[in-house]
This record gives structure tokens, C-alpha cells and sequence, in this order.
């Protein structure tokens, strides 16, 4: 019957009965996918996928080279806003009742528990993942060849990481959060140490001014919860959401990720790509072609593809949805076993001993018994600022794509290794035996203590050995390779030591159970 003959009840029954395909057709407007130019399509006509290349590199979907730690760490960020926006429903941002909604979170709401235990273990995810994903593009090379400003926006995109979580922490108002907040406010403090050794304290004092930009005062109370929730649930996750947008974006007009040169598929390839449907090279069969002219000279690529790639759709599509299949999957299974911490309700007539920072900045607190300047400023501001210059001060272009650049790297990072993990516990080890300047000259300026302690003398040594690498290897990517692998490495000793080291009143114990029972 045409359509004209209709009645108005028949086309209204025949559209109710329609209505999926109806629906479906509006947002996939092309149908499925059938051939390349229609894959194509579906990538460049949707908004969430044009992010991301019509075609992809076969080494981008080798799992061994990605890792997918990028993806894992974006993911567990979508999850974090998820489950945050659960959390928000229930939670109250007042010093009267924030404690009391998260105890109603964990015990009285349906899911709550594991909705908390998700957000807050997703959010302390990303800090491993980032740490990881910047191993990775390090180690192969990935902040060259035009990607340079790209790796400034991953090492923001990690400090925005560290803050998310850090304001996150602050929330429950417990124990653990309100001295943690104390820290905190004393790192922020550190920069007096300096301003008063030079007499500067009395000109600008950026001690005070950031601990009362941030907290609302000089002590934690109802107008620092306050901020720190705007912080933690508005104007960070909206930054970070800004910069991972650049992050992506860049990948694309960098040309997508790495990949070796003289890059060849493997038969191993064919377990996670659908094999680009090309007979014959850069020559496809349905076409016809005359010889014009004979040259002499090598020709760039004949019987072999030339780009090495697959249609993203569905190649690249499978690899991030199974990606996050796996993170949703190993998160959920996590947060189910392992809860979240909450102690008694916050009180500040009953300090915590030892006072911790979370276990992100325990390395930091633990350079902070040193010298509080240097530990909470100094040092970190070092640390980023050798980070950032990488790419600059590296700029060697081959083996871009390679794990370790090659065999050398490999010895250059297990030596820079093995004498981190020396010097770094000999330096420890030093300091808690035989205390330091104060121990041993009372009167000592404390200009001098900021400026000569384990953690000055260690970024000084890893430095001096970065440089002696330079010169030996003749390499700034060696000396580049030392200096990130010893920096790692003190990262991760530091934050242990200071995590199951430190006991009350900041001593050492060889474990948790040596500390005394009050």
C-alpha cells in the first residue's frame, strides 16, 4: 500500500514498530560498515571517534609496544567521574556532616561501598598507569620526532592527576584526611624556610599567601573543605578533561604514536588486526597502468604496503573496548576485596603519629623530615623541571619507536639501576644511623640545612651521573636514560621507605609490627 494511502493510525503503528531501526539510523547514518570507505565514514563523522585516525600503525595495536597503559589510565579517569557523580548524590561538604555521609555511604546506601571503594582506587590507579605511560613513551623514544609539546601536557596532565587524587583524600574528613590536610598545608608553608633564612619572609611571604589561597587560613576548617571540594569535583576534573582532549588531539596531528623505522608485519600481527585487503602493494589490481618512463634510482616501496596500516573501524575500536573491558573488569574486582580506608571522625586535639600524606607524596614527605623547603618545593620543582626539558636537551632522532633505543640503553638503565638502588638506600640507611647537620652542629644556619641534604645531594649525584654518562657514551639520550631511570627509582624506594618504614614520631622500624603499642 503507498504510503499516501495510509491512515494516520497505520503510519503512526508502522513508525511505533520501526523505531529502533529509526533511532539506530539516526546516529550510525551510514548502516554497517562494509567497506573501507564506509569504515572510514564511521570514524570521521562521529564526534567521540574523529579524535582519532581513519587508519591505524600495526605497531599501535602491538599490545607489547602500547602496553594500552594510556588507555587504562583514561579509562580509570571516565570511571573516576562516573562513580564520582554517584558519590556527589550522597555526600555533604560540611565538617559536621561530611563524615557522617561517607559512613552513610559505606553502610547505609545500596552500593556504596564498592561505588567508593571503585572511585577512590580508580582515582590512585591513574597516578601507577601515568607513571607507567610515561615509562613507556620514555623508554621508546616517543617524545621526539614533533611530539615535544605533547610530552609537557602529559607531565600536567599527571600533576592535575596528583591534585584530583590529593583533594579526593581530603574529603571523608577523618583522621587520616584532616592530618593529611595538615601536611599539606605545612608543605605549602615550606617556601618561609627560605624566604626567612635570606630575611625575604617580610617582602612576600609565598608561604602563606598558597597555604591561604587553597585552605582558606593557615589551619584546616569548614571554608578549606569547602575549596577543596570545588577543587576536587568542578575545576580539576574540568582542566584535566581540557588537557586529555589535548593530549589526544595532538596524537592525531603528531601523526598517531611511534613505530620503529624499517618497521615489517609479523605473522603474530595477524592475531589482533584484520589484515589490510591490498594485493600487491601501493599497485591495487582494479586498476590499469601504462609504463611512461624508465628512471634510474630506487623506488620507495614496491609488493609491499607502503603505510602499514588497518582501518581503525574495527581494528583499533576492538583493541580500546577490550582495553576497557579488562581496566572496568580488574577495578570492580579490586575495589570489591580492598576497602577504602576511613578512620574515626576528624579531631584536632588528637594528632595522628606518624602523621602520613597519602602514599603518593610519602617519598616527598619523607625528603620533607630533611628540609621542609626542599622536600615540599625544592626538589619537586627539579624533578618537574627535569622532566620537561627532555625532550629539549635529548634530541638525538634515531631509534625513535625502539624499546631502550637499543642494546646500549639497555645497559645504560640496568647500570643507572642497580647504583640508584645503592646510593639511595646507602643514603638512607646513613641518615637514620647518624642523623645529620642538625645532629651534629646544633648552631648550624638553617640555610645550610636547606641547601645540603640527602635529597640536594641526591638529585646532585644523579645529575653529575647523567652528565658522566653524556660524556662517556656520547649520547644525550644515554645521560637522558640515566637520569629518568634513577628518578624512578628514588620515587618508587622513597615512597616505600617512608610507607612501611617511618613509625611514630617519624623513626625507623623495619616493619609496622616493632612499632610500640600505646
Amino acid at each position: 500500500m503507498n504510503e499516501t494511502d495510509q491512515s494516520g493510525i497505520s503510519k503512526f503503528i508502522g513508525n511505533l514498530k520501526s523505531l529502533t531501526d529509526s533511532f539506530i539510523g539516526s546516529v550510525f547514518r551510514g548502516g554497517q560498515p562494509t567497506s573501507d570507505k564506509s569504515r572510514a565514514s564511521v570514524i570521521y563523522n562521529n564526534f567521540f571517534m574523529h579524535i582519532q585516525g581513519v587508519k591505524t600503525h600495526i605497531n599501535t595495536l602491538r599490545p607489547s609496544y602500547t602496553l594500552g597503559l594510556g588507555l587504562i589510565a583514561f579509562f580509570l579517569f571516565v570511571f573516576v567521574v562516573v562513580s564520582g557523580v554517584f558519590l556527589m548524590v550522597y555526600y555533604n561538604p560540611s565538617i559536621e556532616n561530611a563524615f557522617k555521609t561517607v559512613k552513610n555511604i559505606n553502610n547505609v546506601v545500596f552500593g556504596g561501598k564498592v561505588a567508593r571503594n571503585f572511585h577512590k582506587w580508580a582515582g590512585e590507579g591513574m597516578i601507577v598507569f601515568l607513571f607507567l605511560h610515561m615509562a613507556r613513551v620514555f623508554f621508546t623514544s616517543s617524545y621526539k620526532a614533533g611530539r615535544e609539546f605533547n610530552w609537557l601536557v602529559g607531565i600536567v596532565l599527571l600533576i592535575l592527576t596528583f591534585a584530583l587524587n590529593l583533594s579526593g583524600y581530603l574529603l571523608p574528613w577523618d583522621q587520616l584526611s584532616y592530618w593529611a590536610m595538615v601536611i599539606v598545608s605545612n608543605i605549602m608553608m615550606s617556601p618561609k624556610e627560605l624566604t626567612d633564612s635570606l630575611g625575604l619572609t617580610k617582602f612576600f611571604d609565598v608561604g602563606t599567601f598558597t597555604t591561604d589561597f587553597v585552605f582558606a587560613g593557615l589551619t584546616p576548617g569548614k571554608e578549606a573543605l569547602n575549596r577543596v571540594y570545588l577543587f576536587h569535583v568542578m575545576l580539576l576534573p574540568i582542566i584535566i578533561s581540557i588537557f586529555v582532549g589535548i593530549h589526544f588531539w595532538r596524537i592525531r596531528k603528531d601523526g598517531g604514536l611511534t613505530k620503529p623505522e624499517g618497521f615489517t608485519v609479523r605473522n603474530s600481527d595477524i592475531g589482533y588486526v584484520l589484515e589490510p585487503k591490498k594485493v600487491g602493494g601501493i599497485f591495487p589490481t582494479y586498476k590499469t597502468y601504462g609504463l611512461m618512463e624508465l628512471a634510474k634510482g630506487k623506488t620507495p616501496a614496491v609488493d609491499k604496503d607502503i603505510e602499514n596500516t588497518v582501518m581503525s573501524w574495527p581494528n583499533l575500536l576492538i583493541a580500546e573496548l577490550a582495553v576497557m573491558m579488562a581496566t572496568l573488569a580488574g577495578a570492580l574486582i579490586y575495589s570489591y576485596y580492598v576497602d577504602a580506608p576511613l578512620k574515626e571522625m576528624a579531631n584536632a586535639l588528637i594528632p595522628e603519629n606518624p602523621a602520613k600524606a597519602p602514599w603518593y607524596f610519602l617519598g616527598l614527605q619523607e625528603l620533607l623530615s630533611y628540609s621542609a623547603f626542599m622536600g615540599g618545593v625544592g626538589l619537586p620543582s627539579v624533578a618537574l623541571l627535569g622532566l620537561a626539558l627532555i625532550p629539549y636537551l635529548d634530541r638525538e632522532q634515531e631509534k625513535v619507536g625502539v624499546w631502550f633505543t637499543d642494546r646500549r640503553g639497555k645497559y645504560i638503565a640496568a647500570e643507572a639501576f642497580i647504583i640508584s638502588i645503592i646510593v639511595v638506600i646507602g643514603m638512607l640507611a646513613f641518615a637514620v644511623n647518624f642523623g645529620w647537620l642538625r645532629n651534629w652542629f646544633p648552631e648550624i644556619p638553617q640555610l645550610v640545612i636547606t641547601l645540603i641534604n640527602p635529597g640536594s645531594i641526591w638529585v646532585g649525584f644523579m645529575m653529575l651521573w647523567s652528565l658522566f654518562v653524556i660524556k662517556r657514551t656520547e649520547s644525550t639520550r644515554m645521560g637522558a636514560m640515566a637520569l629518568f631511570v634513577m628518578f624512578l627509582v628514588s620515587y618508587v624506594i622513597l615512597t616505600y621507605f617512608a610507607t612501611e618504614m617511618r613509625g611514630p614520631n617519624w623513626d625507623f622500624y623495619w616493619s609496622r609490627s616493632q612499632w610500640p603499642i600505646h
